[in-house]
């Protein structure tokens, strides 16, 4: 017994280190290798007309840091006209593959080579198995749909304000360039100086201080949190399901699962800088019931009167008020109108009009929502900002044109008879008719009516 205790001594410890060995491997596996696309043109004039900021690329990488490992990142766009980007691209080992636009010009251009080139990375890298699109074009949808075909996790990072919601409720999910934003003022990136103007430069003891050139350059503050209310239905809902799973609702288990009902769901909406505390929160509001610890949280709902006496108003109930608005101001949006003059407008009309009532943090992102509503059309511009116009509803397609009634069906007259010297369509003025020719009778010769003999043949 002995012998065979120490020959199975090795061999359990040969077991345990490949179990340990098998455990850490799973555990690689288990987590995210993401790749990144990153579509610069829209991203960049999408923050800065609607942000009025600059984009800076570390913002949604940090936040990609935090749910895998960034195996590669690829940024489009054409770099001749983004010298001020190319160097934070550069402190970022983002690769910068260049698109040159062809003389008719090509709107989706770069749109084709990103999805053609995350397509090849599905198809040939096997452990690249989640994929981050920083953009809010909805023109990624069909890509979109084909990376969690092939069993690829999505994430798409980009502004609520100018992401489509389509976009937002279909991949697994959205992280909002908004949330990623400091609270306070947050300096904005100098782009590198040309080789004139280093040369132009005066020395470094004439030149103003760094940070006073900064200084002029600000972010605003971050956008204000909503109230807890607005994320309450979806809260109970998910712990909803997960009773009906028979499954104990813990944090992560409970943050997965409202993932899964609303990709586009993020603590950080509601001033909560992690998922704890927006739990805390919660329970701090009499929302929900917390018990355990230990960083075990078991989760529990109220009861069925959280929700009827917290009555969360829809996002849709906010249109018909934007909609008299544009009615009202409808010459002026023929040729467009900012966002600001739109929101001012509002007030006046609407002094008790509230955006964090419907779960809105800015106008713009009320606009976003309204545009994939058909109610409003926007066109981005750096030095205006957002341009509204007036959406698809208010230009109703025009009514199929009708087929002509038939006409009652005429007795088709029969073909008149031509009479020689009557008048007719083809001949107004006949020529005279042919006079008759009376038929002679020949007079029968004078041997007519006599029978002559036959002649008989010779014998």
């Amino acid at each position: 017994m002995r012998e065979t205790r120490q020959e199975n001594g090795p061999q359990r410890r040969a077991f345990d280190a490949n179990t340990g060995s098998g455990r850490k491997r799973k555990q690689m596996q288990d987590r995210l290798s993401i790749a990144v696309f990153v579509d610069y043109d829209n991203i960049e004039i999408g923050v800065k007309s609607t942000l009025r900021r600059e984009f800076d690329v570390s913002l949604p990488l940090g936040a990609l840091k935090e749910r895998g490992d960034l195996v590669a990142k690829f940024a489009y766009a054409n770099w001749g006209r983004q010298e001020g980007a190319t160097r934070q691209m550069a402190e970022n080992a983002v690769q910068m593959v260049q698109r040159i636009p062809s003389p008719r010009g090509d709107k989706n251009g770069a749109d084709i080579n990103l999805a053609l080139d995350a397509l090849e990375m599905a198809f040939t890298h096997a452990h690249v198995n989640a994929f981050a699109i920083v953009s809010g074009d909805s023109d990624f949808i069909p890509l979109v749909n084909k990376l969690k075909e092939y069993g690829k996790t999505v994430f798409v990072v980009g502004g609520k304000a100018f992401t489509s919601t389509i976009l937002q409720q279909n991949c697994h999910e959205f992280v909002s360039y908004e949330s990623l934003l400091e609270d306070g003022d947050r300096i904005v990136p100098q782009p590198m100086p040309d080789r004139r103007e280093r040369m132009d430069r005066p020395d470094r003891q004439d030149r103003p201080d760094r940070q006073d050139r900064k200084d002029k350059k600000e972010r605003g503050p971050r956008p204000a949190p909503l109230e807890l209310s607005q994320a309450y239905p979806l809260v109970e809902r998910a712990l909803q399901v997960l009773e009906r799973r028979a499954v104990q609702p813990q944090l992560g288990l409970l943050k997965s699962t409202m993932l899964q009902l609303d990709p586009a769901f993020s603590e950080r909406a509601y001033g909560a800088g992690s998922f704890s505390d927006f739990v805390d929160k919660l329970k701090k509001a009499d929302f929900i019931n917390v018990s355990g610890s230990g960083g075990r949280y078991l989760i529990e709902r109220k009861g069925s009167g959280g929700t009827s006496e917290k009555f969360v108003p829809r996002p849709e109930e906010a249109l018909p008020q934007l909609r008299d608005v544009l009615e009202t101001h409808r010459m002026e949006l023929e040729e467009g109108a900012t966002a600001e003059e739109l929101e001012q407008w509002m007030q006046t009309e609407y002094p008790e009009f509230q955006l964090p009532k419907y779960g809105f943090q800015q106008f713009s992102e009320f606009l976003n929502y309204a545009q994939d509503k058909t109610v409003v059309r926007l066109e981005p511009d750096e030095e205006r900002g957002l341009i509204v116009q007036l959406g698809a509803e208010f230009y109703p397609p025009a009514l199929p044109a009708q087929a002509p009634e038939p006409l009652p069906e005429e007795e088709e007259d029969e073909p008149q008879p031509i009479v020689e010297g009557q008048p007719t369509i083809f001949e107004p003025n006949p020529p005279p008719p042919k006079p008759k020719k009376t038929p002679t009778r020949k007079r029968p010769s004078a041997g007519a009516g006599v029978r002559r003999p036959r002649k008989r043949k010779p014998e």
